[in-house]
């Protein structure tokens, strides 16, 4: 029974009051989006670039290269952003390259941005791999630790000391990792000079992927006001036909300012408003955000209007912000995964940020044909494994109900120094920046805090309960989980998670090449989870290595046969297990994708149901009849719908 409205608006504020005390970094990480008062260059294309080859990879900041232009220090090449630098050119040394590599770019700054001072200039990164310094016109304005996530400064000052020049940005980038960084990794020197040179080292990791670097997502360049909406938080409930949206905005650069709060809808209607830092708006006849194939009308997005006005004793500030909000609900039993209180079946993906070319890098024709492939297959999610992926995918994903679980980048925590106090303080701060940027998306609906970790080692047990006991006071109104490997009896994490994720492969990793053995198997380890942690499961991964185009029959490994035949025995145990407890199939991997290499490797990972190349294998065919069967049988939509529409 739902609760009458005023309870609701006072959980509503409960939730938000919590959720607002647990970030505990200093200023928002707002998406640039322009406005009446805001304007973005975006500083994509080409960058001068230099790899820093010296032997200890330190010349450039003993020479500092960051103080003239990069083309006056050495050898430089075209390097596009955002792009990872490894696939670009026919260096092997580049594509393997470990250490500092350099970006410069040259720009000219909107005169008026500069005469302005009541303007206020901010540089921001997307991400890059994994360190970063950066430098504006030779002066250093920031630095930051860790991939996949934005970065920004504040620049103007630095760009009007001299307003008649150019504007010089330069960034030092170090893809190094090491025992704690996320994702970890160790730097292993050769010394045996009668098999390698002197300097020689290896970088290893302890994932299953390319170890791809770079700027990877668009670097920016924007204005607010010098008094801005620096941060947006909302917490959305609903009851009956009721919506409510709790909101608290963060100001910075005014002492005081006055702020009108405005909700439109799709139709430019208004249909709630406030005026103040804090409330909650109202929705009568709400449209809730609903996944994909669960509604005639999914992914419905509100439009959150922040207007400020503030002055001082010379000049009056106004700034506009707006914010795509989606009203819906997420709650967990100990057997079902509720969204708007309906259940939810989890029937997906799990990808990579992974292409052709441009490895890493944020590329819209890919992101705009892995969504008409989602919807093909009749997927409803994904998991961003193994990292958080890029904001504009996760706008998509709004836009169009695909649910998302959003994984921090914490694959690969193997080796036992891994889990000492330096790692586990970095790893909280990295959920800190995860749930700050992405806490306002309505498909964001479960938080992942690691994949695969060696749970098993006696430090696991406080580093996991301390990193999930965080995150989860980082925002109470998602679930948190991590995902586990085929450990059930040693894994230390899952007494604290609110879902189990299981990743496995039955008949690939264990008991290669015997297939029969697969439904015993997955029975016995889904109802020993269960009866132990009383928690919902989601296979978060499973599947086979296919290489396209080889066929053999009977089935042998490697082939796109007997990844068809791996795929139809787990879902005869998904089809008897989804009325008790399994709530979600996520197969690995939605496509091929580029690994380090090795001899269990050709060219990458095999296992996507997709080519790297976007083109379907037969098991992609499968896993499309399986999904619209089940997008008919747990969504709400009437069986005739067959085909998804087009973006």
């Amino acid at each position: 029974m739902c609760l009458p409205v005023r309870e609701q608006v006072l959980r509503a504020l409960w939730l938000f009051a919590v959720l607002d005390a647990g970030l505990l970094l200093d200023g928002g990480m707002l998406y640039p989006r322009e406005s009446s008062s805001r304007e973005v260059k975006e500083l994509s294309g080409l960058w001068v670039f230099r790899a820093d080859r010296s032997p200890n990879r330190k010349q450039g900041f003993d020479e500092a290269w960051y103080k003239q232009r990069l083309e006056e220090t050495g050898p430089v090449i075209d390097m596009p952003v955002p792009a990872s630098y490894n696939d670009i050119t026919q260096d092997p040394a580049i594509r393997d390259f470990i250490g500092w590599v350099w970006y410069e770019r040259e720009l000219v700054v909107p005169a008026h941005w500069i005469r302005d001072e009541t303007i206020r200039l901010v540089l921001r990164v997307g991400s890059a791999h994994y360190n970063s310094v950066v430098w504006v016109n030779g002066v250093n304005v920031t630095q930051h630790e860790g991939g996949h996530l934005p970065f920004e400064a504040e620049v103007g000052d630095v760009i009007r000391k001299d307003p008649t020049g150019s504007c010089r940005i330069t960034i030092a980038v170090n893809n190094t990792l090491t025992l704690h960084t996320l994702p970890p990794g160790n730097i292993q020197y050769m010394n045996d000079r009668t098999r390698y040179p002197i300097g020689f080292f290896v970088q290893s990791i302890y994932f299953d992927f390319f170890n791809y670097a770079g700027i990877h997502r668009p670097v920016l360049l924007y204005t607010t006001p010098k008094a801005y909406v620096d941060d947006i938080t909302v917490v959305t409930d609903f009851s009956d036909n009721t919506g409510l949206v709790s909101y608290k905005v963060s100001v910075k650069g005014a002492v005081t300012a006055a702020l009108k709060v405005t909700l439109i809808d799709k139709q430019g209607h208004c249909v709630a408003s406030s005026n103040g830092p804090f409330g909650v708006l109202k929705v009568q006849d709400v449209n809730l955000w609903w996944p994909y194939l669960t509604h005639e009308n999914p992914g419905y997005l509100y439009s959150m209007e922040v207007r400020l006005s503030a002055a001082d004793e010379k000049t009056t500030y106004e700034d506009v912000y707006t914010l795509p909000v989606g009203i819906r609900t997420v709650n967990v039993t100990s057997t079902q995964f509720l969204i708007n209180n309906k259940p939810f079946y989890f029937h997906g993906v799990n990808k990579h940020e992974d292409s052709d070319i441009r490895g890493k890098g944020l590329d819209w024709p890919l992101i705009v044909k892995d969504f008409n492939l989602l919807k093909w297959l009749g997927a409803n999610s994904f998991r961003t494994s193994h990292y958080p992926y890029a904001e504009e995918i996760l706008q998509m994903c709004d836009r169009h109900g695909i649910v998302v679980i959003d994984e921090s980048p914490g694959v690969g925590i193997k080796d036992i120094r891994s889990f000492g106090n330096v790692s586990l303080n970095h790893h909280l701060f990295v959920m800190e920046e995860l749930v700050r940027r992405d806490k306002n998306h309505p498909s964001v609906v479960m938080w992942s805090v690691a994949n695969e970790p060696a749970s098993e080692m006696p430090p696991a047990d406080y580093y996991f309960k301390t990193v999930i006991k965080h995150t989860r006071d980082l925002d109470p109104t998602r679930p948190v989980t991590f995902i586990s490997s085929s450990n059930f009896a040693r894994d230390k994490g899952a007494p604290y998670v609110d879902v189990i994720c299981i990743n496995n492969y039955f008949s690939w990793y264990h008991d290669p090449g015997h297939v029969e053995v697969i439904t015993l198997q997955l029975n016995t380890e889904y109802d020993n989870w269960h009866e132990k942690y009383k928690r919902p499961i989601i296979q978060s991964e499973y599947g086979a290595d296919a290489v396209p185009g080889v066929h053999v029959d009977p089935p042998v490994m490697f082939t796109e046969e007997y990844q068809k035949v791996v795929l139809q025995n787990y879902h005869k145990v998904f089809d008897q297990k989804r009325s008790q407890y399994l709530i979600g199939e996520l197969i690995w991997n939605f496509a091929d994708f580029m690994t380090t290499q090795g001899v269990t490797r050709v060219v990458g990972n095999k296992k996507g149901i997709f080519t790297r190349q976007r083109q379907p294998k037969a098991a992609a065919f499968i896993l499309k009849e399986r999904y619209w069967r089940l997008a008919n049988e747990t969504g709400r939509l009437p069986l005739w719908t067959k085909y998804p529409c087009p973006l």
